[in-house]
């Protein structure tokens, strides 16, 4: 177990404002604070995703925890990732399985199959990278796309805070006031209570929200019943998978865009600690790959590196793989407590809309951040408009049907950033600078 051996750092190191890098930690008690933070940071998208295609949130979470150790231990412990449920899988999971949109899914089986496929199809790629080195996918997929496929994550998950975590003037204004107490949070404190800004946001407008509504009677008040109700232990709905042929062929392709998003993680993260992790490209693909296959077999989602949980990584600097140690232990054991999951469903819902603003909008920061860091020359008209293009499609959730599949916008963003930067390559004069250059430097 040497390769898993962390230097340690003294806390003191976080009041200094420095950098805790992916071989190292912190004594153990704050490396379980920031695990926790970790857990609360994937926990939304985490949940939210598999209750949009039918699954169980409970078993979504159990899988994401076994998904992060095996990446861990795949990876080395050298690549700080945690592994969330997908949401790319959310369009080609409903037109597979002709989900309705409310309660269990019926049909969840034959989506099982398609993930496996994915999951396979992933760990392929992988091996090929791991084989013969990264430079092919950086050549189809440099800074200018990289960074673009980040950010049209996070402002494709947009609407969902605003359009659906809203329900009244009151709810939206009590978003405002969350993403409020996460900034204050983040601007005005120091030390450990900067490093937990998401948990510490979270309980401050979970208290307003309580003052305003059990208290005043403006809102719907906070529920606790649920928690008192739930069993302390409880297994997860395991499901056995389905092996179609057209669904496979459905879901599969998804890969492409966990490659995308893994790809753009890994360089926002050699961005922010200055290690270059490139060495371990492949095996952060085969890790996510195995992750995926094991957790489609249980009857969970798809998994991929956490773009949430890389904005708490830029907000604190705490880059420890040891971190992800702990927040993949507790959500395995948070995955068998239905009581845990009843108090998540306490949280009230414009609250976690409001901390939902706050990490999408990092996630959609960080592919920002990757071109800047990489130097990427806008006035190259070919940057610029592969762009350009990139960020509507996926925003806008731009979808292509192709008889009975349809691409929805990560999805068409990501294949139409490699194309168009493939096909405008073709022509043009390379400008000093230019995200053709490799990211690596």
């Amino acid at each position: 177990m040497g390769m898993f051996h962390w230097a340690e750092r003294p806390a003191q190191v976080l009041q200094q404002g420095g950098v805790i890098g992916p071989h190292e930690r912190l004594p153990w008690p704050q490396t379980a604070a920031m695990g926790v933070q970790h857990v609360i940071a994937m926990f939304g998208a985490t949940v939210l995703a598999p209750i949009l295609m039918g699954f169980d949130p409970n078993l979504a979470i159990l899988m994401s925890g076994i998904g992060t150790l095996i990446f861990f231990l795949i990876t080395g412990g050298r690549v700080p990732s945690y592994l969330g449920s997908s949401f790319a899988f959310i369009g080609v999971v409903i037109a597979a399985t002709a989900y309705a949109g409310k309660g269990p899914n019926a049909n969840i089986g034959v989506a099982l199959g398609g993930i496996i496929a994915c999951g396979a199809l992933y760990t392929a790629i992988g091996l090929v990278v791991q084989a013969v080195g990264t430079a092919w996918i950086e050549r189809l997929m440099p800074p200018v796309v990289t960074g673009a496929v980040v950010a049209v994550i996070g402002l494709n998950l947009a609407g969902i805070p605003v359009k659906n975590m809203a329900a009244s003037n009151f709810d939206s204004w009590m978003q405002a006031v969350t993403f409020l107490c996460v900034a204050l949070v983040a601007v005005f404190t120091r030390g450990m209570v900067q490093r937990l800004l998401i948990l510490v946001g979270l309980l401050l407008a979970s208290v307003v929200y309580a003052v305003l509504t059990n208290g005043l009677g403006l809102g719907k008040p906070i529920d606790l019943s649920g928690i008192a109700n739930a069993a302390w232990v409880g297994a997860p709905s395991f499901t056995a998978p389905v092996f179609s042929g057209a669904a496979m062929l459905l879901i599969a392709p998804v890969a492409i865009i966990l490659v995308a998003e893994n790809l753009g993680h890994i360089k926002a993260v050699t961005a922010m600690t200055g290690r270059n992790l490139d060495a371990y490209m492949g095996r952060a693909f085969i890790g996510d790959g195995l992750a995926t296959m094991v957790s489609g077999a249980a009857g969970g989602t798809g998994v991929t590196t956490y773009a949430e949980n890389i904005g708490v990584m830029a907000a604190t600097k705490i880059y420890s793989t040891a971190v992800f140690v702990v927040a993949a232990a507790i959500a395995v054991v948070l995955g068998f407590s239905p009581k845990f999951g009843a108090v998540i469903q306490a949280i009230p819902l414009p609250v976690m809309g409001g901390v939902s603003i706050v990490v999408f909008g990092l996630i959609a920061a960080a592919g920002a951040k990757i071109w800047v860091d990489n130097r990427v020359d806008f006035s190259d008209n070919r940057n610029l408009i592969v762009a350009a293009v990139t960020l509507v499609l996926g925003t806008g959730d731009f979808t292509l049907k192709f008889g009975g599949f349809a691409l929805g916008g990560i999805g068409t963003a990501t294949f139409g950033a490699i194309l168009l930067y493939a096909i405008l390559s073709r022509g043009g004069s390379r400008q000093p600078g230019a995200a053709g250059t490799p990211a690596a430097r």
